[in-house]
């Protein structure tokens, strides 16, 4: 069961949820970059670069080693998606900002998880390493799933415009239910080792979170001086694609231990960025008041 899911439908429900990303896109959107870049730059700073270097500090701090360690980096090497544009629309952010983001970084991280999680597999594994990471055959596979859909749905949304628009919000729903089935596989598959995985992984989870989530914000408000923008950048690294995540570790490297930290990530990124969003809401409302 476990196997089945992650080999075959694991790879075709991210095939679709990517197409359905790409049906949210635009030539626009890749324009926009032209127009604000210095907010684009520190958004793809903030997610590129911050939040894996915050992943590999916390790691340390929190003494994680093997596959709890490798989870949690390759997580903070995965792009943004589809519910952080709904976030940074919930919170009334740059919802242009939060699209731009999706869009040119989830090109680039084909390129960059494959390099970087070979690297941390050799640095965290233990002397004979149970798992390896083929490069080549990772970035073939990610191209495959990942961006070659969100070309189709591009092309699909400037042919069938109304047909990308009324198809759109249903993506959201269905990454929601994958990640969903994807996380309770992984738990039935770990069975009484489960609790003592989440133990040693939680703290460090909520940390990397909260972390990035703040420093994203403050970054955002030092050097843009938008709140729409900075709520977006907090928004952009606190929401990892946590399907894409599991793809790697449950799918390429089949370890379902490996897979906890994702797991934990992606249920605790819900509650993070519901309860931002709410806070947001609630400083317009003052604000509001106040003028």
């Amino acid at each position: 069961m476990f196997e089945t899911l992650t080999q075959i439908g694991l790879p075709l429900a991210l095939i679709f949820i990517m197409w359905g990303v790409g049906l949210t896109l635009a030539p626009l959107d890749f324009k926009r970059v032209l127009q604000q870049p210095r907010a684009f730059f520190l958004g793809a700073f903030a997610q590129l670069v911050l939040l894996p270097l915050i992943a590999l500090l916390i790691i340390s701090v929190f003494g994680l080693r093997g596959e709890i360690a490798i989870g949690l980096f390759i997580l903070s090497l995965c792009p943004g998606g589809v519910t952080s544009n709904l976030y940074s629309f919930l919170s009334r952010g740059d919802v242009g900002l939060s699209v731009s983001l999706t869009a040119i970084i989830g090109f680039i991280t084909p390129f960059t998880i494959p390099f970087l999680g070979a690297w941390a597999i050799n640095h965290y594994s233990d002397v004979d390493p149970q798992f390896q990471l083929p490069i080549f055959k990772t970035w073939l596979q990610l191209m495959v799933i990942t961006v070659i859909p969100v070309l189709i749905g591009m092309a699909t949304r400037a042919r069938w415009t109304a047909f990308a628009q009324r198809f759109e919000p249903k993506i959201s729903f269905f990454s929601v239910l994958v990640l969903g089935l994807l996380i309770l596989t992984i738990a039935v598959d770990l069975g009484a080792d489960l609790w003592q995985y989440i133990l040693i992984s939680g703290p460090a989870v909520v940390a990397l979170n909260l972390s990035t989530m703040l420093l994203g914000y403050l970054l955002g408000k030092w050097l843009l001086h938008r709140e729409d923008q900075s709520r977006t950048i907090s928004i952009e690294v606190g929401l990892q694609n946590g399907t894409l995540a599991l793809l790697v570790t449950t799918g390429i490297l089949q370890s379902s231990a490996m897979s906890v930290a994702p797991s934990v990530y992606s249920l605790l990124m819900f509650v993070t960025a519901t309860l931002f969003t709410l806070a947001m809401l609630r400083k317009d409302k003052r604000q509001e008041a106040v003028s």
